[in-house]
């Protein structure tokens, strides 16, 4: 399975790497069922002067997750994202039902994956899902701290994220 993983992952990165060459915050993801890539979306927004906050990988998976017409068991859906999803793309992710989140590199700013959702409404902590970290984690790490690095790039310039990516090994 380990190796299945890294073959998504590997999907995902490709398409974190084409957001960086548009000079977007570089995150991709696939969603995969049944060893199929049904979706997949890249970090749009970052460039503008106000940056979307909507825009992000997993929210345009899911958009092209909901346009599919044949039924779907999302339970069976694995999520493989570069970055461990925000709050806002975790709690998506369990409402829409996606039953698999594999990430690369930790959110140490805003990753949602931890929160305790035993305190949550039963719309979420009914929601049962898988979660497995790390997979391709230092080639997404790479992304990041080469994003970071660029003086141009003003998204989460100087923030908690920013600083742990580029103190990393």
């Amino acid at each position: 399975m380990t190796d299945d993983h890294t073959r998504y992952m590997q999907m995902a990165l490709t398409l974190a790497r084409a957001a960086l060459s548009r000079d977007e915050f570089p995150v991709g993801c696939v969603l995969v069922y049944k060893g199929d890539i049904i979706a997949q979306g890249a970090r749009r927004g970052t460039r503008k002067t106000i940056p979307s906050e909507l825009d992000h990988a997993e929210i345009m998976a899911l958009r092209e997750l909901e346009a599919l017409t044949e039924p779907i068991d999302r339970k069976q859906i694995t999520i493989y994202a570069t970055l461990e999803p925000c709050l806002m793309c975790y709690g998506a992710l369990m409402i829409s039902g996606v039953g698999n989140i594999v990430y690369a590199y930790e959110d140490a700013m805003g990753g949602g994956t931890a929160c305790d959702r035993t305190r949550l409404p039963d719309l979420y902590k009914n929601n049962e899902i898988k979660i497995i970290p790390g997979i391709c984690r230092q080639e997404s790490l790479t992304l990041f701290k080469t994003y970071f690095a660029q003086p141009e790039m003003g998204y989460w310039k100087g923030s908690l994220l920013a600083d742990y990516t580029l103190a990393q090994p």
